[in-house]
């Protein structure tokens, strides 16, 4: 008799225990913490962006937690890695958002992997942020023309930035020739360079050599030398730092001397390294943010990034922080997590303050922010200006 109720009880427990834990496994549907995804490119040849991006959202989340997080609830941030991949960036989105069950996500500072992203997003209609991606076919599809309905991003656009470099190197640099070396496997990088290149010849400058190379190319001296051949007045290479700096490095000990112009994706601190601090000199690119660029939200962001990693933050760490709070803005003037609610407090975001100023999304969910210019001394990023919408 006694051994039948032990077993009976036994039962009963297990039975209460299973269904607490039903009741565990539901609460994200909306009574415990508000799930998050976070993807960001943490290993590959972009991870230098994916960690300072990801380092930067989730110093906002726990920002954001410390001062009671959203909607009288704390936020839980699922993070995966898209290793700098868009067919991988399609797998870690589907991931968060038909496994665990995020209510939204941010991530993503290389283009085509917020391309890839964005299918994933507007497949499942879950609101999605990007942090640092500038092709506009991250928010409008290229086939129908279509602004994307899920999908924003916290950064500017190639047509802007591109337009800001072309300006500034008939401007500023006072060229009127120019060469450009293309990454022909990014769209990021060929999408600005035909910005650049239209308005620079739109403008009176002229283009007398364009060439080509791919990512992780290693011997940059045959194509660099048909570019001095040409002698240009300036060189604009739109491609990605750990490519950049190898270029450049060759450039220089092929003699070439004249000024050299990039965009934000040369923004890392092992430019110097690849390039050396020397050859970096007379170059100059396009980007998000500067720490010099001071405002409110913008030196507590730096005294608080500061304190949590040791370091200031560069201008990924910067996007990854707007990209989070801006997400996170529109949970709470949407007073919900229901995704069409986000998705239209999204929409209508205006005066949000960024880490560079006032900011709003416009008609194509892209951001109307400022194009900070950088020069390289000696190794160090010194700010120019910052050219406004």
């Amino acid at each position: 008799m006694m051994k039948r109720f032990a077993k009976t009880g036994y039962l009963l427990v297990l039975l209460i225990c299973m269904a607490g834990l039903a009741a565990g496994c539901s609460d994200s549907a909306g009574k415990g913490d508000i799930k998050i995804g976070m993807v960001y490119e943490l290993t590959g040849s972009t991870a230098s962006y994916g960690t300072s991006a990801a380092n930067g959202a989730k110093l906002a989340f726990k920002e954001i937690n410390a001062n009671g997080g959203v909607l009288g609830k704390q936020l839980q941030i699922i993070t995966a890695d898209n290793k700098g991949e868009p067919s991988e960036s399609a797998n870690a989105m589907t991931k968060v958002i038909t496994q665990d069950r995020v209510v939204a996500v941010t991530g993503f500072t290389v283009s085509s992997c917020g391309i890839a992203a964005s299918v994933v997003a507007e497949d499942n209609k879950i609101p999605f942020v990007a942090a640092a991606t500038v092709n506009p076919k991250v928010t409008v599809d290229e086939r129908t023309g279509k602004v994307k309905d899920y999908t924003f991003r916290a950064c500017f656009i190639d047509s802007f930035q591109g337009t800001v470099g072309a300006n500034f190197a008939l401007t500023s640099l006072k060229a009127r020739t120019a060469a450009i070396l293309i990454d022909n496997s990014s769209d990021y990088s060929k999408g600005l360079s035909r910005v650049f290149k239209d308005v620079f010849t739109g403008k009176g400058g002229q283009i007398v050599a364009e060439q080509a190379y791919l990512q992780k190319d290693q011997d940059f001296k045959s194509t660099l030398t048909a570019i001095k051949a040409q002698n240009p007045e300036l060189l604009y290479i739109p491609g990605y730092y750990e490519d950049v700096g190898k270029i450049i490095k060759q450039a220089r000990e092929l003699g070439i001397t004249v000024p050299i112009l990039g965009g934000d994706a040369w923004d890392s601190p092992k430019l110097a390294e690849l390039g050396g601090a020397q050859a970096l000199n007379n170059t100059y690119f396009t980007n998000f943010y500067s720490v010099e660029d001071k405002n409110p939200v913008s030196n507590s962001f730096i005294e608080a990034y500061k304190k949590e990693y040791g370091q200031l933050p560069d201008s990924m760490a910067a996007m990854g922080y707007d990209a989070a709070n801006l997400l996170i803005d529109a949970i709470k003037r949407a007073n919900s997590t229901e995704s069409a609610k986000i998705r239209e407090a999204l929409s209508t975001t205006k005066n949000f303050k960024s880490v560079s100023g006032d900011m709003a999304l416009n008609a194509t969910h892209d951001a109307v922010r400022g194009v900070v210019i950088m020069e390289m001394k000696d190794g160090k990023q010194v700010y120019k200006e910052t050219v406004k919408q």
